[in-house]
């Protein structure tokens, strides 16, 4: 019989993807997608690949919903979960920090509660986290690894670590198979049009100003979309109980050279680039350290951040009716 996984949040963008390049293909086994389809996560992103592929189906539940998330459990014999959902826009988090603790550490407990009650023998929780919860780096620092204190500096992060530490305890004290990745920014096909990549490829296309916090020095390290997924896929398979695992794409960019590079894709003049008064609390420098990730089962990036923003940019240009169609739906 087929073992069944629970994908959480797979209609918004990292779960999307992960839906197109490991589900879809994987007819090993049965994939149920949850998500309370919020204004970052868009049916029809997914609605093709739900109708064409038997293995797959679909659930509109909000992982708030105590009583939804245990009765699908109830009903549902889930052999793992990989669970994606999570509020993860920070300036969002700035306006309306409740909804990020609601969602992302509120929604993981009555996942983990699901899990260990109702979850098949040997289930398998893989909790997708974020790079943010380690906090900021120096130029001069060498990138996080998974020993490297948790110290979050926005409501976004503070809300993603109480979850990493809430899948830690029901680790340590149920002795729930879980593992768990935290990676660098992602960046792709279908990513909302709020992120900076895909806002800017927008604001360039419309030659209208691109604003860049602060004096645009941030440096983040950016993975495309599906490399970051093929790494959680590793982790759920492979991955040893109870550890942690860093995925990274091995691109440290400054934020206004990442915008210039995709002024330089679209041939648009660098003079559009505008500077905006900076996020609040804005984390100076990320990257992350995957020595161990490639060490037990051979994580590596392999698309370069030269070839990922080309591919990006094309995606979005050739599908402006997807960007456009995602727009209307938040209003």
């Amino acid at each position: 019989m087929k073992k069944k996984i629970l994908l959480t949040g797979c209609a918004g963008f990292i779960g999307s993807n992960f839906l197109k390049k490991i589900a879809v293909p994987n007819k090993d086994y049965n994939f149920v997608v949850l998500d309370a389809l919020t204004y970052a996560g868009h049916y029809p992103t997914i609605e093709r690949d739900i109708e064409e592929n038997e293995h797959l189906s679909f659930v509109k539940i909000d992982i708030r919903d105590n009583e939804k998330v245990r009765e699908l459990f109830e009903t549902q014999k889930f052999s793992g979960a990989i669970h994606f959902a999570a509020e993860s826009h920070v300036d969002n988090s700035i306006k309306n920090p409740n909804i990020f603790v609601e969602t992302n550490v509120l929604g993981t407990l009555n996942l983990l509660n699901a899990s260990l009650h109702h979850g098949e023998e040997n289930f398998r929780f893989c909790h997708v986290s974020t790079d943010e919860v380690y906090g900021e780096l120096t130029e001069s620092e060498p990138a996080f690894t998974e020993n490297h204190k948790i110290a979050p500096n926005s409501p976004y992060s503070a809300s993603k670590a109480g979850s990493d530490l809430l899948v830690r305890s029901y680790a340590e004290t149920f002795g729930m198979d879980t593992v768990m990745t935290r990676c660098s920014n992602n960046y792709g096909p279908y990513q909302f049009p709020e992120k900076l990549i895909p806002v800017m490829i927008a604001k360039a296309m419309a030659d209208e100003k691109l604003p860049v916090y602060g004096d645009g020095r941030n440096i983040r390290d950016w993975i495309f979309v599906d490399d970051h997924n093929i790494g959680v896929w590793n982790v759920f398979l492979k991955g040893k109980k109870g550890e942690v695992y860093n995925l990274g794409g091995d691109a440290e960019m400054r934020n206004i050279d990442v915008v210039k590079t995709i002024l330089k894709v679209l041939d648009k003049s660098e003079d559009l680039i505008g500077f905006v008064e900076d996020r609040k609390g804005h984390d100076w420098r990320y990257a992350m350290d995957f020595t161990k990730a490639k060490n037990e089962f051979g994580f590596s990036p392999k698309v370069t951040f030269e070839e990922g923003i080309k591919l990006t940019v094309k995606w979005y240009l050739d599908n402006q009716e997807w960007v456009d169609s995602v727009k209307k739906a938040k209003v």
